[in-house]
């Protein structure tokens, strides 16, 4: 006989269990798109906040520019002014001293290189019809082609009949309109960096002091001063040491181009020196310029060759051999982040872009060294390992250095 209390009981508990277990998946499921909605919010915002942050950066070049640049010379010339302070000599002075260095150098190229340039400029016409019959062979595609043009642009017109058509020509502007045009913005961005740098430059460690108290705590503090130090050591021991090798090698290539009998070889040396800056793609610009220029110039077609044979042999030379034995191999960064950065900073400001990629680079690994929350950031800049893990990967230019 069955227990009639047993059977009340279980009739009247079963709709409790059931109850609570389908409350229990109700709040699951709603904490589950309770945690999608978030997430997606999140992400939303990210998104708007970094297309905001990119319209920024390059709406407001004009003004980014001219500090990033006083930004990046203030960090190699502080140790000097600091090791001048050291010796009773005022920050003010120092600081103005190499500012009106700066200021000269900057004077003195633009003037140098004015008349090669305005001559490159004005020979455009003979230096474009010169490169077009050295490079006759490999125009006959185009020929067939501009043919297939003109046979379509004369079966238009027939189509036309005596239809009154007129016709709109839109000319561009030359390259010295364009330069003029662009002058004064240029100018004015060199001389705010030059004001901006002798003014940061004189306050010396202020500028890290107020930064530093901006932080909450006194941990927080040490760590920003000891990144800020490391930033400016790394920097400007970067910059420092390429600016060397990059005079260097541009009074070899400038030496190796007048032997040869390119014209202009201070222009190319200078060339040289600046494009050497940026990782791999200013090498391979300055070996297209130059050979460009050697077609032109030259009459043999191996003579015209040696000019970017040679330059290919010293960068191979400098990039391989020289920078690794002065850099050093403490810190490498991997080279898709080097191309991925410089293609960025390029498309965003530009030539000025180019130079200050690396240096930007530099900064964000060292500070993704010290900060705790930027391993993701660190790992992806980090160098390739091969075997073992141990091992840095030597495929890199030894532009893409250094840290403590």
């Amino acid at each position: 006989m069955s227990n009639p209390v047993a059977t009340d009981t279980a009739t009247n508990t079963n709709p409790t269990v059931n109850q609570s277990a389908a409350t229990v998946a109700a709040t699951a499921s709603a904490t589950a798109r309770a945690l999608v909605y978030r997430r997606a919010r999140t992400i939303s915002v990210i998104g708007t906040f970094g297309v905001l942050v990119l319209a920024c950066l390059y709406m407001a070049q004009s003004l980014l520019l001219p500090v990033v640049l006083a930004f990046l010379l203030s960090l190699v010339f502080s140790p000097l002014v600091r090791v001048l302070a050291k010796f009773r000599i005022p920050r003010v002075l120092s600081a103005f001293a190499i500012v009106l260095t700066l200021s000269t150098s900057v004077i003195a190229g633009i003037y140098g290189l004015s008349g090669p340039v305005s001559g490159w400029i004005d020979d455009a016409p003979r230096i474009e019809e010169r490169l077009r019959l050295r490079l006759a062979d490999l125009s006959e595609p185009l020929d067939k082609l501009r043919a297939a043009q003109q046979q379509v642009a004369e079966a238009t017109d027939q189509d036309n009949g005596n239809q009154d058509v007129q016709k709109v020509v839109v000319t561009e502007p030359n390259l010295i309109s364009q330069a003029a045009h662009g002058a004064p913005d240029i100018l004015a961005g060199i001389a705010m960096t030059l004001v901006l740098l002798l003014f940061v430059l004189s306050a010396g460690d202020l500028v890290y002091e107020k930064l530093v108290r901006a932080l909450p705590t006194f941990g927080d503090r040490r760590k920003g001063l000891r990144i800020a130090h490391d930033v400016e050591r790394e920097v400007s021991r970067y910059l420092a040491t390429i600016t060397l090798i990059n005079f260097g090698l541009g009074i070899v290539i400038g030496s190796l181009m007048a032997i040869i009998g390119l014209p202009n070889p201070v222009l190319w040396g200078i060339a040289a020196a600046v494009l050497n800056y940026v990782p791999i793609l200013g090498a391979l610009s300055g070996i297209a310029i130059v050979a460009v220029v050697g077609l032109v110039s030259m009459q043999a077609t191996s003579e015209a060759l040696l000019a970017p044979a040679l330059y290919f042999a010293c960068t191979a030379l400098e990039g391989q051999i020289i920078t690794p034995a002065l850099v050093g191999n403490r810190l490498r960064i991997n080279s898709i982040a080097i191309i991925l950065t410089v293609a960025f900073w390029g498309w965003m400001w530009g030539v000025i872009g180019f130079l200050v990629a690396v240096p930007l680079l530099i900064v964000t690994r060292v500070i993704a060294n010290h900060v705790d929350g930027l391993g993701g950031l660190r790992e992806l800049l980090g160098p390739h390992n091969t075997g073992n893990g141990n091992s840095p990967d030597r495929s890199l230019p030894a532009k893409a250095p250094v840290s403590s």
